[in-house]
């Protein structure tokens, strides 16, 4: 299935034919170090999607991300404007 916003949606390997499920979606990334990172430092870093941005640590990337839509995002970078 494919939706507004890019991403293509499948059911899970638990799925069945008879039950109603939800479906996940790959979505693809490209992480960079915030501004307000300085060289060799471990930070937080964020990709850009087409639906908000997702933030992962820089030390363990490996363990995944955290996905937040556009207003949450938005939401976000409004109330840390200024605290550096």
């Amino acid at each position: 299935m494919n939706s507004d916003d890019g991403l293509t949606f499948f059911k899970t390997s638990y799925s069945s034919d008879r039950v109603n499920c939800v479906e996940v979606a790959h979505i693809p990334t490209k992480f960079r170090k915030s501004v307000h990172s300085g060289a060799g430092e471990n930070c937080v870093e964020v990709a850009d999607l087409a639906c908000g941005a997702a933030v992962r640590d820089s030390k363990n990337p490996a363990k995944g991300h955290l996905a937040f839509d556009s207003a949450e995002w938005a939401a976000f970078l409004h109330s840390t404007r200024g605290l550096s």
